[in-house]
């Protein structure tokens, strides 16, 4: 008898698999990183072959350590990095290009001469998103002008596209199946939040043939089986969602106005918008949350996007040698009992929500000869808090009720310096729940749902546990002074790479 649901996590850094039980528990996890490629300035690459190689490896690995087989699954999700472009060839399934990583600042240079041309008012009001290299759609144009021949082979329908979800389930199915979900196909510049369908007008401003997409299906539904060879048996593909969006239904937000920030490599906080797309007038993105099944209403979400989160723990690890394990950094910060007026801002890959400033730079300002390691630690987990808040406040003048709580969930949010000062930041308690690996919990949810594993989002919400509440701790004045400091820091490290 089928007993549990593997979820596959496709991350940023790393690939992981997940075998989750009817508890919601996971039993057994597998977690493999691969390289980051930085071929200059602001830009950042992944191989493909090794996504799939880790992806892969983590999921046989997982089987393995659970004693179990691939029989043993009822049903496979997929939870993936989102924006990230790869584009192969549909003969081989061999990449004509590494993969272009959604961090990626490239196509600057295109997005501002669009936005020049004036026409962000209208994808912002088709997309829910702004003219940003984040997003898909410049991406895959950047592919077709660069890579020698690769628009002549598109036009001929030789190409195709795909975010990692979409890579993952053609080499799952032995590239019998060319599918996307509408979460993941909501962040590509290509989608259009009323009609859910590719977009005509935007595929020719961005000079995107059709031929290269792949269907759209929904994020949880039965859409295909896995090659039996591949894991060892056919296992049903039926869950898929972009891994913020994943994060969402792990967290059982299921009701407008519900949110979660997820501290991963970035950081990106989440509300439920109900069933009908929500404008933005604070610079936040509308985005498909989610579609449960054929016939199911469609769930939208407010987000905002943090480029360098978690991330700048791994720089002060990998970049500047300060601590051999990124777990390190708690105690580290906590040997200073403030940031000591020090400011970091990692802005390393430019500045996502609300700024939107690809030329925005990481600086650090406000150091003194007494400035520490344990100041220059506090000020990067700070740092984190900071940008989050900004997204929260932001959310707040955009939501249609308060934000009474804050979920969370990702590998930093189990750091209780970073989750206190979060919640003093944004004034509402700040909830971490059992589970904090939710984004793989949301696609696991989101294929057993679709095979009946579980019986709906109520059994699902009942499934939900706190760990730890955080409660705001600060006055309020003094919060303000932080965050009009953390303010002025911004404003220096904008546009420096103009």
């Amino acid at each position: 008898m089928s007993r549990y649901v593997l979820a596959l996590d496709q991350g940023t850094t790393s690939s992981r698999a997940i075998l989750f039980d009817r508890d919601g528990k996971a039993v057994a996890t597998a977690q493999q990183e691969f390289r980051q490629i930085f071929p200059q300035p602001g830009w950042v690459e992944h191989d493909a072959t090794e996504i799939w190689g880790s992806q892969l490896a983590c999921a046989r690995k997982v089987l393995q350590s659970a004693g179990c087989a691939a029989a043993d699954l009822v049903a496979l999700g997929i939870t993936n990095q989102r924006e990230t472009t790869l584009v192969w060839e549909r003969a081989t399934g061999r990449p004509i290009a590494n993969a272009i990583v959604w961090q990626d600042r490239r196509t600057a240079d295109l997005c501002a001469t669009l936005r020049a041309s004036g026409v962000e008012e209208r994808v912002t009001e088709k997309t829910g998103l702004l003219l940003d290299p984040y997003f898909s759609g410049t991406k895959i144009a950047w592919l077709l002008d660069n890579v020698p021949g690769a628009r002549a082979r598109a036009e001929r329908g030789e190409l195709a596209f795909g975010t990692v979800d979409a890579w993952l389930i053609w080499q799952l199915t032995s590239g019998r199946v060319h599918v996307t979900d509408l979460s993941n196909a909501s962040r590509t510049l290509l989608f259009n939040l009323h009609t859910l369908e590719w977009d005509d007008e935007l595929l020719q401003l961005l000079k995107v043939p059709r031929s290269m997409l792949p269907r759209l299906v929904p994020s949880s539904d039965v859409v295909a089986s896995s090659s039996p060879d591949v894991l060892g048996a056919a296992v049903k593909i039926a869950g898929i969602a972009g891994d913020q969006q994943a994060a969402t239904f792990g967290q059982a937000c299921f009701a407008p106005g519900m949110a979660k920030n997820t501290y991963g490599t970035g950081c990106f906080l989440l509300m439920n918008s109900g069933h009908a797309p929500r404008r933005s007038h604070n610079r936040l993105l509308c985005t498909v949350g989610w579609r449960l099944g054929n016939k199911g209403a469609d769930t939208y979400c407010l987000e905002g996007s943090v480029f360098v989160g978690g991330a700048v723990v791994q720089w002060l690890r990998d970049g500047l040698g300060f601590f051999a394990n990124s777990a390190e950094v708690e105690a580290l910060a906590a040997q200073a009992a403030d940031n000591g007026g020090v400011y970091l801002v990692p802005a390393f890959a430019g500045l996502g929500s609300p700024h939107w400033d690809p030329n925005a730079r990481g600086m650090m300002i406000g150091m003194t000869r007494g400035t520490t390691r344990a100041h220059v630690a506090r000020a990067a987990l700070e740092s984190i808090a900071f940008q989050s808040a900004e997204l929260a406040i932001a959310m707040q003048g955009d939501a249609a009720s308060p934000l009474t709580e804050l979920r969370v969930d990702g590998g930093a949010a189990r750091n209780d310096l970073l989750m206190q000062f979060q919640a003093d930041l944004v004034g509402v308690p700040v909830v971490r729940p059992a589970v904090t690996e939710t984004t793989a919990l949301g696609a696991a949810y989101l294929a057993g749902l679709a095979v009946g594993f579980w019986s709906g989002t109520e059994e699902i919400a009942s499934l939900w546990r706190v760990e730890r509440r955080f409660e705001p701790q600060i006055a309020a004045g003094k919060r303000d002074a932080l965050v009009a400091e953390w303010k002025r820091a911004v404003e220096r490290a904008k546009g420096w790479a103009q």
